[in-house]
Order: C-alpha cells, then sequence, then structure tokens
C-alpha cells in the first residue's frame, strides 16, 4: 500500500491536487467542478466522472444507448435504479473497478471527481494518491434542489449511491449552494486560489 502524502504515478500521471466532489442529486456537484474547470483551463484540469465507466460498461453489457445514459434524459432516469444495482454488484467484487477505470490516461495535473459516492471511492483515491486527494461536500437546502428539478425517487435517493457519504465526517471543504449566486462565488474563489498554490 501506498504511504499517505506519496502519489501512485503509475495510475494515469501524477496529478498536483485530487478534489473528491460528493453531495445530494441536484446539489450542483456538475455545475461547481464546470466553474473550477472553466477557470483552470482544459490543459491543467480535467473533470472525471466515476459514473462514466459505470454507464459505459453497463450499456455494452445491456445494449443501451451509453451517450444517451450520460445526460440528464429521461432515458436515464429510465436504467438508474438497475444502473446503481448493477454497479454496487461491481464495486463489491472489486470496489476500485471504476476508480481505476476513470484515471486511466489522464494528464492534468488537476482532477476533479464530480461524482464520489462512497466511502470506498474516497479511501481508495487517498491509499493511491495520499494527501493529494481532499474532500469536497456541495450541500444545497432540498428546496434549492427542489427549484433544480429534484423530486425524491425511492430506491435513488435513499441508496447507497446517494447516502453513502451523509455521515462521512469531515470533508476538507463544504460548498454552501443554497442559490446566493455572491456566497458560492466567494466559495469558488477560496477555493480556486487554494488550488491554485497546488500549481
Amino acid at each position: 500500500m501506498v504511504k499517505r502524502g506519496e502519489p501512485m504515478a503509475p495510475l494515469g500521471g501524477a496529478p498536483r491536487l485530487i478534489l473528491l466532489f460528493s453531495g445530494k442529486r441536484k446539489s450542483g456537484k456538475d455545475f461547481v467542478t464546470e466553474a473550477l474547470r472553466s477557470r483552470l483551463g482544459n490543459d491543467v484540469c480535467a473533470i472525471l466522472r466515476l459514473s462514466g465507466p459505470l454507464k459505459e460498461q453497463f450499456a455494452q453489457d445491456h445494449g443501451l444507448d451509453f451517450q444517451k445514459l450520460l445526460d440528464a434524459s429521461t432515458y436515464k432516469e429510465a436504467y438508474r435504479k438497475d444502473m446503481i444495482r448493477w454497479g454496487e454488484e461491481k464495486r463489491q467484487a472489486d470496489p476500485g473497478f471504476f476508480c481505476r477505470k476513470v484515471v486511466e490516461g489522464v494528464s492534468q495535473s488537476i482532477w476533479l471527481v464530480s461524482d464520489t459516492r462512497r466511502v470506498s471511492d474516497i479511501r481508495w483515491f487517498q491509499e493511491a494518491y495520499g494527501a493529494v486527494a481532499q474532500t469536497v461536500r456541495v450541500v444545497a437546502s432540498e428546496q434549492s434542489r427542489q427549484q433544480r428539478g429534484w423530486v425524491f425517487t425511492p430506491g435513488v435517493d435513499d441508496a447507497e449511491s446517494e447516502c453513502g457519504l451523509d455521515n462521512f465526517g469531515d470533508f476538507d471543504w463544504v460548498i454552501e449552494n443554497h442559490g446566493d449566486e455572491q456566497r458560492l462565488e466567494e466559495q469558488l474563489r477560496n477555493l480556486l486560489e487554494f488550488v491554485c498554490s497546488r500549481l
């Protein structure tokens, strides 16, 4: 096992910083990671989605349209519960399966993992890359999430994929995204300053 603080370069390059984003559906994880990448640039910063290799493999195994599973469509929602169940089975057999796939060939120095959902995801990155991997929790009120289209769905919103990090403990960063644009901008500036200090 790699000691904390010693990155394991062969897994896809040696990132200077990995931010592991988590949060409930419609909390704004994608919005925040896209905002950071747009300011840092594609040459420096990559957004990694653990759901990408999951959806790709799920589509292959079940004869589905991978591209349609990537967007926020009714097509994806129709298969969400089955994908969650299938993904859990894969993770139980090999907790690092999707993590290893998502870092393959990434050359940028800053990695934003936009959809960390389980303690096993965080543990994998921290064991593989040490202190370079930090956690970011994006939080939003239920009201804010509902305004963005969130509706509680049994089997989804009460599954481990949504609740696995509810009691994680101390996140390195917490971004409040309740709809106050000025407050969000302040938090993004602080996080961006930290990221730039690692370049």
